[in-house]
């Protein structure tokens, strides 16, 4: 090798070198935007699926009550057919028999919005209200949450295999810098592109299905 085509071969080995450590940083910073994504979205998976457990236990304890109603409306109902309440009482029975029936409505109608949300049930039947500010409209389903949860579940395992990909290209990307032999190097560089792209896409994916 003359002695003109070694400094050039230097001179290009350090460019090659710069080119990797700026794609390493890059790189790097992709890493961290992912696992910030990965710690936020995952607290909000674990928000979503305690308020999807808390409004089903909601929807179990208007269903328990639902059913005391109707137990005592297939009482009132028994009785009568059996003419065991004398006609003077007619008249009442049959009042707190309405008011049984409309309280079972509420609840299958309070029950309907729990499990579908405000915005699934419609305005027309919107009966339950906010506990914070008593707003009515502002319900969000069990259904919703479990929608919700579900969709940052998927954003979670991107999140994880995005971080997999970007933490492997970031090794690709180490051994080249300290790998001499320059086809050997080069390999390197390339697998580091290809790992980096794949978890730059993965995390572009969670991001988007978190966000929406």
């Amino acid at each position: 090798m003359s002695e003109e085509q070694l400094p050039q071969d230097e001179v290009k080995g350090k460019h090659l070198e710069l080119f990797i450590g700026v794609l390493i940083a890059i790189f790097a910073a992709v890493l961290a935007i992912n696992d910030l994504g990965g710690g936020r979205y995952g607290d909000d998976e674990m928000i979503a699926h305690n308020n999807q457990t808390k409004m089903y236990n909601w929807y179990q304890s208007k269903s328990i009550k639902q059913t005391l109603y109707e137990g005592q409306l297939d009482l009132l109902t028994t009785l009568e057919k059996t003419n065991s309440i004398k006609e003077e009482h007619r008249t009442a029975l049959d009042s707190f028999k309405l008011e049984k029936v409309n309280e079972i409505d509420r609840y299958k109608s309070e029950k309907n919005e729990i499990l579908k949300g405000s915005e699934g049930v419609g305005k027309d039947h919107w009966i339950l209200k906010n506990e914070d500010d008593g707003t009515a409209g502002t319900i969000i389903g069990a259904k919703q949450w479990e929608i919700i949860a579900d969709g940052l579940g998927t954003a979670g395992d991107l999140f994880d295999l995005s971080s997999l990909f970007l933490q492997i290209c970031i090794v690709f990307g180490a051994i080249s810098l300290v790998i001499q032999k320059t086809s050997t190097r080069r390999m390197f560089l390339y697998l580091m592109i290809a790992s980096g792209i794949a978890g730059t896409y993965f995390t572009i994916q969670a991001y988007s299905i978190a966000m929406t």
